[in-house]
């Protein structure tokens, strides 16, 4: 098993490395291939929205930077964990960055998905997914934001499964490793 955790935090961001060596503990015994991208570190230009990926190359982004490498990783995975601050319910700019360079892994075509027009599939693979997020205090309206948007992007990037939580800063270890562990249970990556 393969997973790829895109960390969306920022240098020096405390509760983001320490949810991190929580999420790499739980992986380490049924994981046996960990890749971590520190988001921050790595060149990723913004999507041109030229759509070359889907008509001039097809799964591949023109721009060969590191956002061409994470794509190809997470597709090639079996689990992408989104690791970010909560950013007004959304994603860390570094993540939606990230996020925006995946597009290559669908098709430029069209189908319904629970009434919804979404693309479709370019590969018969798709890694599981699970959203993390981190709030400073408990906030009931971003959670559910951010809750909504990992659906979404599970649902347009067709994950099999997909599970998101909301961590705060003030919750202990103990009650932040038991959150990460439900959730890959949820996606059926432990039991």
């Amino acid at each position: 098993m393969k997973a790829v955790i895109l960390n969306g935090g920022k240098e020096n961001d405390l509760s983001i490395t320490e949810v991190l060596g929580a999420i790499v503990k739980e992986l380490e015994a049924i994981v046996a291939d960990i890749k971590t991208f520190d988001l921050r570190d790595m060149k990723i230009s913004r999507c041109l929205g030229c759509f070359n990926c889907w008509v001039k190359t097809p799964g591949v982004c023109i721009i060969d930077d590191d956002g061409r490498m994470i794509a190809k990783e997470a597709v090639q995975s079996d689990l992408v964990i989104f690791l970010t601050p909560v950013v007004f319910g959304g994603y860390s700019p570094e993540l939606k960055m990230a996020l925006d360079r995946l597009i290559p892994l669908v098709s430029p075509f069209f189908m319904k998905i629970q009434g919804e027009v979404h693309h479709k599939p370019r590969y018969k693979h798709y890694p599981s997914l699970v959203g993390i997020g981190i709030l400073p205090e408990n906030n009931q309206n971003k959670e559910k934001i951010f809750k909504t948007l990992v659906n979404k992007n599970a649902v347009n990037m067709h994950n099999p499964s997909w599970e998101a939580c909301v961590l705060s800063g003030s919750q202990p270890a103990e009650q932040i490793r038991k959150q990460i562990k439900e959730s890959f249970a949820k996606v059926g990556v432990i039991e």
